[in-house]
This record gives C-alpha cells, structure tokens and sequence, in this order.
C-alpha cells in the first residue's frame, strides 16, 4: 500500500499547421505553441518528474540561422526550470530588441523556441542514473537539415542487446547498450538511407545538392523509414520524433501497451500520452481526442499533410491496465468511470470480510490516487446499507414505532479521511539503511473517528512490495484501535515484472512473491522454485517465441485467497493487535471493470510480446542466484 511505483513517462507534440502570424492575429502571442506546449507539460507531470525536456523546430528557415532549439532538465521542479530558461532566452532578445515585440517574422528569425514543431517529455528514471544525458528528447545532428533527428518517447525495449548487435552489423559504433540509444540510432540509420537514395535519384534527374533538398523533404517516406527501424523492436512504446526539416511522427507499439492520443483540426496536430491533457489544453470534447491504433503512425509532413499509417502488424490489443488503475490521471471519462467499478467491483469481497457490518465499520483510502476506487467502493456498501435497512424494516413492520423506523433510517455509512501525506518523501529512491525511518514518517493519522469495535476499511490502487504498509501505516492504524483491519488493493496480486515501462523488474521485491515462497516452504513443495530455475536456465539460448514462463509455477499450487491471506501475515507483526485481512481484485474483475485495456502480464504472467517470457525467467534466475541485476 502506497508503495510508490515510478510511472510512465509522458510525451507532447504540437504541429502547427498556419504561419505563425495568424496565431498572433487570433490568439494574440506567436509563442501559442509554446504556451501549449507548458500546459501539456504540466498537465502530464503526474507522468514523470525526474526530468523534462522540450525541442523546437522553425520551418523554411534560410541557411546561417538556427533551426533547432532544445532545452532539458533534471532538477527538482524540471518542467518549471526549462520553461525558465526558455522565457530568460526570449526576455533576454526582447529587451535587446524591443522591435521584435511585434514583429512576428523577426522573432522567429532570431528568438530561439519560437516555432512550428514541438516535442516535450517528462520522464521517470526507470534505469540507470538521473543524469541530464538520460532525459528526452535526444537530438542526433548533422549538416543535412533532413538528416537531424529527434527522438523522445515512452518506452522500454525487451530486446536491447540484440537492437544494439544489430546497429554494429549495420556498421555503426553506439556509445552505450541503451534502448533510447539504439531505437534513436537505428531510425537514424535508415534516416540517412532514404535521405542518400532519394539524393541519388535527383542528381540523376539533374538536380544539384542545394536544389534537391525541398524535393527531399517532400519525397522522404516517413512511414518506410519506420518499418523498417522498428522490424526487430520488442516492448512498448509510443515513440515521437521530428526531423530536422519538419516532418513529424508518434508511432505505437502493435500491442497497444503504451497510450497515444491526437487531435488534428485546420490549426494544430497534436498528440498526448493522455486524453484529457488535449482536452483541456485545447478546450476539445472527449470524442475529437481519438487514439492511436496499435501498429501505426500519426505522421505529419513539413507541407502540413496529415496521416495514419500502419507500420507493424497489430497483433492481439493488451493496453496496459495500469494506466487505467493508478499512471493516467483519472480526469479522463473513460478512467474515472473504471476505477469507481474497481471499488464497486471488490465490494462483495469486503461485506464478506466485515461479516456485513457496514454500521460498525468505517471506509477510507490511501493515497489520494485511490480515492476514485474509493468512491466506488462506497456506493456500493451504501447499496449493501439501504439493503440491510430494507431488511430491517420488512422484518419489524408489524411493530414497527416511529422511533425505531428513525433509528434505521439514521444509519449512515461511515466514510473518513484517516490518513494524510505530510511529507513529500520518495522513499523508493532512498538507500535501504535509511528506507525505514523515512517510511515511518511519510504518512500521518486521523484520530478520534473509529471506536474500539469498528472495523477499519482502506483501499489502494495496488499493493506491490508492502514496505510503506508493513513499516508504517499498518502501525499507524492499529493505534486507532480498530477490531479489524481490511486492507484492499483495487489491483490484482502484481506477480510478475513489467519489462514495458514501469518499473517493477525484481521478483523479490513482490510481496506477492515472498507470500509464495513462504506458502510453498510450509507445504513441502519449496522444490518447485529449483525445478523452475532450471527450466529457466535450459531456455537461454532459445528463440524469443520459443521461450515459456514457467515461474507462474511457484503460483500455480495456491489460491489467491491462500496468497492473500499469506501477505497480511508476511505484513503484520506481533505488534499489530487488530485483526489484519488483506484483499484483492481478482483479474476477471479488473478486465470486467477495464474491458478496453486488457494488458495484465504483471498480475497473470501473460505477456504480450516474446520478449516478456525471456525477461520474467532471466529475473526468476537473478532472484536464485542471488544477482541483484535488472532482468532487462
């Protein structure tokens, strides 16, 4: 509970498709781009506050004078310092030069970030360092305009090895075994091919290198160049990119795991991790904003020309389910309705805890990101409330007085805020020695709103290592003094790592994981964990598509009732003098209440492309070997 999971990065990209001095006629700034591009930002910080980053691109610029501006950050506040540094750079030319300040063609000309093309990411540190070259986008330059590249996306790739081998027998040198690096080389690669081959075909039509280049930017084929960049790619992603003369392009994994919107009309192409961010930074109803099918590419030409394209074959739709339950910020329609049928969908599960006693119970939710399910959650005990009332006043109708019919209609269910966030503590970045005392800390308690007999109720998203509750706010609980405490995950058992995105990579770490180990120690069936290591060992060396998950063997001898109630014993120690039941969203629900974004590979081990068997089995072999390496 209350873990915090790293989130999803989130990407923004603006087309405009008129002159800029026809934003300055109707929205008075030439800068309408990038006061856009701030609020889609922000709008999506929730995705990623480790880093944030924003490239520019001007159209039709003459030779001499820059075309291609980029800002990044890795500071504490990383959205709010480039757009800091942005306004410094352009304060700085308008005080020079106050001519500028209505001179539309003299502020693109010389003002830097002052353009028709833009790109911004927030990210999340899922691997390696926070450092400043590890935040999108990433540029890639040459002296061709139409060779320079860039690239920021929301990705993680299964593969990287093999990506990077393959960059080394196309004859290149990559500085390091990254997936932002070899997916930016690799779409670089065949960049340059299609820029070299359409030259060729002008020189021989007569064309010389300085005449050639609009006929290439007209000719280049964005979506051939695609094909073949991603054919080997394994994972998922939304990758957006723009090339130096001003073509653009988004394109989404065939699995549909990592989400894209757009919304196109006669002034701006735009696209989003998210559908709300669009809908209210261009104040557009929900069903303008569409999503971008699994396998293709939103691609937009330096001419303005718009199109969907597909560019790998879709194969079976698993979106991921986590953006619905906990990343994606549940302003979306679609979202909110999702999660309040999380919390409604789990309801008969938690009456069933509480023998019924909705009277003598109260219901609350940690963190805030949970209060959604929550909502849920609670009208559904407040249909189970009015049932019970009914029952009462059927039963007793034939003495039934005035005072005792106020008496059951008085009943209200009981609904606080117990616990508060006063402390902005990112435990999960905080070394092990220090992990606890932090974690101690990071909550506060209500007091004084459960009785001695009550029995206390909380949801959260997910449950995943158990550490915040374990630690500290299943202490924090108990010392209101509750008969029983419920604790409820609007996510099924996470039992398997995410090798997409999020990062979840270790086994270990799963509290779900260490509940098995523990349930097959006590059942003599612990060589179940030997015989799966070395199915796992026997694979290496197969093909991606030939490699078989058989760490969902360590599961496969218990219930999810008997893993639950293992957790709420791995949870509470003799300290805790409440009552501790753990319970959680079985997948069948989760799909019932999600039945657009089906990816569950966390929860069920079923993972969408080949490459998540090969990174599940190498994890289980790191947790046996004691290795304390990512398995991807």
């Amino acid at each position: 509970m209350s873990d915090a999971i790293k989130h999803e990065c989130g990407i923004a990209q603006v087309r405009l498709l008129k002159p800029l001095e026809y934003y300055k006629e109707k929205y008075g700034t030439a800068f309408y781009g990038l006061n856009k591009m701030y609020l889609m930002l922000e709008k999506q910080h929730n995705r990623g506050q480790d880093g944030a980053g924003l490239a520019s691109i001007k159209l039709d610029t003459d030779p001499g004078e820059r075309y291609i501006s980029r800002v990044r950050s890795n500071q504490a506040q990383p959205i709010q310092d480039i757009f800091a540094q942005i306004n410094d750079r352009i304060n700085d030319e308008l005080v020079r030069h106050p001519e500028y300040a209505d001179d539309v063609a003299s502020q693109k000309k010389n003002i830097p970030y002052i353009g028709e093309v833009f790109l911004g990411h927030v990210r999340y540190g899922t691997f390696g360092k926070n450092s400043i070259e590890s935040v999108h986008p990433f540029l890639r330059q040459n002296n061709w305009m139409h060779r320079n590249l860039i690239v920021a996306g929301n990705f993680n790739m299964t593969n990287v090895f093999k990506l990077f081998d393959n960059l080394v027998e196309l004859g290149q040198h990559p500085k390091e075994k990254a997936d932002t690096v070899t997916v930016m080389e690799k779409i670089g690669h065949f960049l340059d091919s299609e820029v070299r081959k359409l030259y060729k075909k002008l020189k021989k039509e007569g064309y010389s290198k300085k005449d050639a280049s609009p006929h290439i930017a007209d000719q280049l084929n964005v979506a051939k160049i695609l094909r073949k960049s991603s054919k080997d790619w394994d994972g998922g992603y939304a990758m957006a990119g723009l090339m130096g003369h001003g073509d653009s392009f988004v394109l989404r994994d065939p699995a549909g795991i990592r989400p894209a919107y757009y919304y196109i009309d006669d002034e701006v192409v735009v696209v989003a991790s998210e559908r709300p961010v669009i809908q209210t930074v261009f104040d557009v109803p929900f069903d303008e904003v569409k999503e971008l099918d699994p396998g293709h590419a939103l691609i937009t030409k330096k001419n303005g020309k718009t199109s969907i394209d597909k560019i790998i074959e879709p194969l079976e739709r698993k979106a991921c389910s986590f953006e619905r339950i906990y990343f994606s910020r549940g302003s979306d329609a679609e979202i909110y309705e999702e999660r309040k049928n999380l919390g409604k969908f789990i309801m008969p599960d938690i009456l069933k805890a509480i023998d019924y006693d909705t009277i003598n119970s109260v219901f609350s939710f940690i963190p805030n990101t949970a209060e959604t399910s929550f909502y849920g959650m609670v009208e559904a005990a407040q249909d189970e409330l009015n049932r019970q009332k009914n029952e009462a006043i059927l039963e007793e109708k034939e003495n039934l007085t005035d005072k005792r019919l106020s008496e059951i209609l008085s009943h209200r269910l009981r609904t606080e805020k117990i616990a508060i966030k006063d402390a902005k503590l990112r435990t999960f970045i905080t070394e092990d020695s220090s992990r606890d005392d932090l974690v101690a800390h990071v909550y506060d308690v209500t007091y004084g709103v459960v009785k001695k007999d009550d029995n206390l109720v909380i949801i959260d998203d997910s449950i995943v290592r158990g550490t915040t509750l374990k630690k500290s706010i299943l202490k924090m609980l108990d010392r209101l003094g509750p008969k029983k405490i419920v604790v409820v995950s609007s996510a099924p058992q996470i039992r398997f790592p995410d090798c997409y995105g999020i990062d979840m990579a270790r086994l270990e770490d799963f509290v779900a994981f260490k509940a098995a180990l523990e349930l097959l120690k006590e059942n003599d069936k612990y060589g179940i964990v030997e015989e799966v290591y070395h199915k796992c060992k026997a694979q290496i060396h197969l093909k991606d598509s030939e490699v078989q998950n058989f760490v969902k063997e360590v599961y496969e001898p218990f219930t999810n009732e008997q893993v639950s109630d293992k957790i709420a014993e791995l949870l509470s120690d003799n300290s805790i003098k409440a009552d501790v039941k753990v319970i959680y969203q079985t997948v069948e629900k989760l799909h019932q209440a999600c039945p657009k974004n089906l990816g569950d590979w966390y929860f069920t081990g079923d993972y969408p492309t080949p490459g998540g068997n090969r990174v599940v089995n190498r994890a289980f072999i790191n947790f046996y070997e004691g290795n304390s390496e990512r398995a991807y």
